[in-house]
This record gives C-alpha cells, structure tokens and sequence, in this order.
C-alpha cells in the first residue's frame, strides 16, 4: 500500500522535536513492504496547500497522523493542538477517501474522545508499531474492523523496538533548531507520579533496546545526517536496572563520542557514573523533580527528598554539566507555608535553570485525577480534551501567580511562565548555537555573579 504518515505536531518551544514515533512506524511498515511517505505539518510551515498537494502527488491509500501532544500544559499561555488535527483531517478528506488513522502518545492519552473531536475513521492506542502493519495488511484486501479504536496488545522488547527510519529533508529542518536528533534507548517507566501518562502509554516495566543497535543509529546520526547533539528521549534515562550503563559503555567501546542530554531522576547516581557518561559527551542533564519542597515531593510520588535534588544538582554542576530543573506548584497537599519554602529552595540551586510551571495539567486514568474527583475539582464525568490544572484547593491561584511572579522577575535562571524565553532561545539557535541552551545561560549567570562580587 501506498501510506502517508502525517506529524501534526506543531510547537517548536523551546525548539521543535523530531518526529521519532513516525519514523519507528515508518520502519515497521518499510519492513512490511509497503510504500511510505513522511510528511511534517510543522516542516511544511503548518500549510493546508502543502498538504493538498502531497496528498494529489502521493495519492496514499491509507494516511496516518502522529497526534504527540494535546497542548502545552502551560495554564498562563495556553496553546490547543487538537483543532490543528482536525483542520487536518478536514483538508484530507476534501482530497481522498483514504481511510484516516489517528496515533501517537497524545492520541492514546484520551482516544475516543479525540478520535470524535477530530473526525477520523480509525485510532491506534499504545505502541503501533505491531498493529498499524496488521491493519495496512487487511486493509490492502479491503478488510477493516468494526471497531474504531483499536488497542496495541503487544510490548515491544529487544531488537523488536525498530531504529526509526530518519527522514533527511526532516532531519535537516530539525537540525537547523538547535542540531538536537533524538533516539530512545528503552520504553517503559518504573515511577509512580501520580500525574504521569508514561506507565499508561508504555507500561511500568523498563523494555530496553539492544545498545549496539543504539549506538549504530548515533552513528548513523552523526555519519549520515551531520547530527552535533544528541538527545535520548526516554522517559528517565539513568533507570533503575542501569541499562543506560550498557549503552554508555557502548560508546566507549567503539570510541563514539557527541555532545548529548537526557532527562534524568535524581537517584543512583555517583561521581564515577557522570565522569564516565562525560567521557561519551554527556553536556546538559534535564531534571524531573517536579515540587520543590519535601511536602508536595511525597505528595506527587516521588521518591526522593529535595536534598537529593539539590545533591544531584552539585553532582552535575562538579562536573561541569548544565542542568535544567522543571516545578510546578500547586501541587496535592501545597500550602502558602510549602510554595513559600519551595521558592527558597529552588533559589537555592546554583549553576543551573530552572523552569517553573503553576498547576498541573490534569490526564485522564492518573491518580492525580483521582484526587481532583474526590476533592471536588473535576466532575466524574468530564472529559479532559479541555485542560483543566489541578491547584490545591486551600492556595488562591491569584496570590500564587502573584509571589512566583515577585519571587523570580530578574532571576535569568530562574524562568516563570516557563515559555518566557523560548523567544530567545530560537532566536539563539537560529544564530547557531547548537544543543540546549542551559549552558550558555549558566554561563551569564556565572559572569553576572563574578562581575558582582568583582564591583563590591
């Protein structure tokens, strides 16, 4: 068959994201003997005109559209992307009577509801690698289900977890936003934060990928592609089994060294483990702490203390790796007495950004959700294609906004709304700076505090 797989997403803050699902599904279906075409609306300049005319040129018979992210979960500037979607699928059936298939990890947070928000004949949840080939086989015999949102039984491990197939024209739009190509190392999630979709999306057991077929797609990043930046997008990077010591010794062994981030948790790191993911290019670390104070930490599921947080932070900063920390207040248990606690001590970390979010974006099946239920917050029987932010019922969301607003105005480190600066940073990368951008404003903070004390 001949298939057009359509990435809709559209945000680019603090700078576009690769479409990797598609390119994983790209490659099972390739695998499948079927004829694909990767489009990105994003890449496209989000042009209906565009799309028109690949789909009159292609003339698919089957199109699949990456759905990756319902909006920004930014309660002060909120952006929708679903309506993108469906404008989509409207400019799609005005051309074809392909049948349309809807997936991505945005899709399977709430399926039914955005399948019929959107208007598509078909929906992928979970990983659909596996199910979307099953489908295009049946599909070719002119075979389809009855049903409408077909549900992914199978968890990928191993080998069985596809390199993604890496569009070039793709590749080269993305790397001109700051040179960052992305790879997964593993699916699945072993924490329990009572916010999180990742368990519900890819399950709460770790399935790695075979590390030299990771390190083969780093070297077919950088050899093919001229990739400069690599960013593992796990969900948790250093996870408990260590696996990600499999991959890093990897690269050692084949002598592969790039500049390279990750998301980590705070936990089970040392000194000889961030030297040796050092020796590989390891340069910015992305931390999920997610509260600020001990009280909101429990609160949300963490496992952790702030002391840990403020530990692993000095741990980076030692070795001179930029880090970028992500808060929210508001959370479940959160007081004026903990949000004021919470401030000190983000203030109190040092070489390094912090971005700072106010309530919490509310997923269907959380434990989060729950709580909203029984606390009053959210009816029982609402949908959430509608974000709505848990705050804790006993802080007043003016006075909130307010001190976080007076607690960080003029700290560059310290960034709240946390879209405030994505203006700069695109502007920056467009300028060439290449990777995240923690670096260079640890750097001028670090220049502003040594001219400082040289003033005094």
């Amino acid at each position: 068959m001949k298939i057009l797989l359509i990435s809709s997403n559209i945000a680019d803050t603090p700078y576009p994201i690769y479409p990797l699902g598609l390119g994983m599904i790209a490659t099972a279906l390739r695998k499948a003997g079927h004829d694909i075409h990767q489009f990105d609306f994003l890449q496209n300049g989000r042009s209906i005109n565009a799309l028109t005319r690949i789909i009159q040129d292609y003339d698919p018979e089957l199109i699949g559209i990456s759905i990756r992210n319902i909006d920004n979960v930014n309660l002060l500037h909120e952006e929708r992307y679903i309506d993108v979607v469906k404008i989509i699928v409207k400019a799609i059936r005005q051309q074809t009577k392909a049948p349309v298939m809807l997936g991505g990890s945005g899709f399977s947070i709430m399926p039914e509801c955005i399948l019929g928000a959107v208007g598509a004949d078909y929906g992928i949840i979970g990983e659909g690698e596996a199910l979307i080939v099953e489908f295009a086989a049946k599909a070719a015999e002119g075979i389809f289900p009855q049903q409408k949102c077909l549900r992914s039984s199978s968890r990928l491990q191993g080998e069985k977890i596809p390199s993604a197939c890496y569009n070039s024209q793709l590749m080269e739009f993305y790397l001109k936003s700051g040179n960052m190509a992305p790879i997964q190392t593993k699916r699945g999630c072993t924490h329990q934060c009572i916010y999180c979709s990742y368990p519900l999306l890819e399950g709460a057991t770790i399935r790695c990928r075979d590390p030299k077929a990771v390190v083969d797609d780093i070297q077919h990043l950088v050899h093919t592609h001229k990739a400069q930046y690599i960013f593992f997008t796990d969900s948790v990077f250093n996870d408990d089994q260590q696996h990600y010591l499999a991959v890093i010794l990897e690269m050692k062994k084949r002598d592969v060294y790039i500049p390279w981030t990750a998301f980590f948790t705070p936990e089970g790191l040392d000194d000889d483990k961030v030297a040796l993911m050092k020796q590989t290019g390891l340069k910015a670390a992305e931390m999920g702490a997610d509260a600020a104070s001990d009280t909101t930490l429990k609160k949300l599921g963490k496992r952790f203390l702030f002391k840990d947080v403020l530990a692993c932070n000095n741990l980076f900063s030692r070795h001179s790796i930029a880090t970028a920390h992500y808060f929210m207040f508001g959370c479940p248990a959160e007081s004026q007495k903990s949000v004021l606690e919470g401030i000190e001590n983000i203030k109190s970390l040092e070489k390094t950004v912090s971005f700072i979010f106010m309530g919490i974006r509310i997923l269907p099946k959380t434990a989060l959700a729950d709580t909203a239920i029984r606390e009053g917050i959210l009816s029982p029987t609402r949908k959430l294609l509608e974000p709505i932010y848990y705050i804790a019922p006993n802080i007043d969301k003016q006075w909130l906004e307010k001190t976080l607003t007076n607690a960080f105005s003029g700290l560059r480190n310290c960034i709240f709304p946390p879209d405030s600066m994505d203006s700069s940073v695109r502007f920056l990368h467009k300028m060439g700076h290449t990777g995240s951008l923690w670096d260079m404003l640890i750097q001028k903070n670090n220049h502003r505090a040594r001219q400082r004390r040289y003033e005094r």
